[in-house]
């Protein structure tokens, strides 16, 4: 069907999910957050039977921290020694039995929050997960930011992976300056994630945010799309973690899908696709026909390049 699509696998190797959404032509699985060491263990003997590569979203053993994110760029000195501590410890971890495609962490880390928007509806686990960008300059954003890439690029070479950044909130420092891209420019191993949900989601509630220019801005820096739908009607999610499909219209609240991978997709026509849906809200048919029309719309805007 498509040698660039993965599935994502969390909390443990679900053999039902594994089953019913693999393909044999698929690239690979993301993992994250295993709970127990026959997980992984599954997971690895599953690779090499069905010849798939590994993409991880950090981290992949659950338990290891109270969050799951590290927090790079918290404004505490300890806090971020800590989460770079922990990031090195599950590097060691993994090397010791497997050479993942690609290691995955969101970023910004503490996320930073403009207050112009309504935040309400963002998930987080703890507050030590956000700062308020009254509270934190620009000018900390990219000493921490400076860091964290000469880090992270150094490591991707050391310990043999594509370092990749998945995008939480973003506020003006990443969306109104070149300071990012200036970035990825120059640490060119380090790459992004583009996930829909979470753009969609900040372009219907920060009146600042425009996830088309975002994609048009990054999509080239992109190692991996996370696809999935969304519903927000009167305000409120309705439907969240939906496999795509071709019936859900913008005009209902779904968030527009294929104008999402259409720019994506001319901005980089290599780009991997991570079904980060949750395949049990549709029926096999429903599922099958997912595929199939993010498939035709990768051969389509390929086709047209």
């Amino acid at each position: 069907m498509n040698h660039r699509f993965l599935i994502g696998q969390y909390g443990q190797f679900d053999y039902s999910k594994y089953d019913r959404d693999y393909r044999a032509d698929f690239y690979g699985i993301e993992a994250c957050l295993f709970r127990n060491e026959q997980d992984i263990s599954n997971l690895l003997k599953e690779s090499r039977d069905a010849g798939f590569r590994i993409g991880i979203h950090f981290p992949l053993r659950s338990g290891i921290s109270p969050l799951r994110d590290a927090l790079f760029l918290a404004k505490d000195a300890a806090v971020r020694s800590e989460a770079y501590s922990l990031v090195l410890q599950e590097l060691d971890y993994i090397r010791s039995f497997l050479k993942p495609d690609y290691i995955l962490f969101h970023y910004p880390k503490p996320v930073i929050l403009d207050e112009r928007a309504n935040w309400t509806s963002w998930r987080f686990d703890d507050q030590a997960e956000y700062d308020f960008e009254s509270e934190y300059s620009f000018e900390e954003f990219k000493k921490h930011s400076d860091a964290l890439f000469e880090w992270l690029a150094h490591r991707g070479e050391e310990y043999g992976f594509t370092p990749v950044l998945e995008f939480d909130a973003l506020n003006r420092y990443v969306y109104e300056d070149d300071y990012l891209r200036s970035r990825l420019e120059k640490y060119s191993s380090i790459k992004l994630c583009l996930d829909t949900a979470r753009l969609y989601i900040q372009d219907r509630i920060d009146p600042h945010f425009d996830a088309a220019a975002i994609l048009r801005q990054y999509a080239r820096y992109a190692a991996t799309v996370h696809l999935s739908n969304i519903l927000i009607t009167d305000g409120l999610i309705a439907q969240s973690r939906m496999p795509v499909l071709p019936g859900q219209s913008p005009s209902e609240g779904w968030a527009p899908i294929e104008l999402y991978l259409r720019i994506i997709l001319r901005e980089n026509p290599d780009v991997k696709i991570m079904f980060e849906h949750r395949s049990e809200k549709v029926t096999d048919d429903q599922l099958e026909q997912c595929y199939r029309w993010v498939s035709r719309i990768l051969e389509d805007t390929n086709t047209n390049l």
